[in-house]
């Protein structure tokens, strides 16, 4: 079910608006709706994949690591295995 809305907006932000949904194929209408509905949307967490997949990659040859040797060592001396 719609409903009717009444609003009152500076008359060249009406113009601006207008111009963008004609060039957008949409009515003001429609880009209103689009815009609350934006607003009320869960915002969605991003998983820890998402995030990583998101940071540069590193740039130029990265040098082959073993970490895995220092790590144990340390725990060696720490806890004494």
């Amino acid at each position: 079910m719609k409903n009717r809305l009444n609003i009152t907006v500076d008359e060249a932000l009406v113009e601006q608006a207008k111009r963008y949904a004609d060039m957008h194929q949409t009515s003001l209408s429609q880009l209103v709706e689009q815009y609350f509905k934006s607003l009320t949307r869960p915002v969605r967490k991003k998983n820890i994949l998402d995030l990583m997949k998101e940071l540069p990659k590193p740039k130029g040859k990265v040098p082959e690591a073993d970490l895995k040797g220092p790590y144990y060592e340390s725990r060696k001396k720490k806890y004494g295995f």
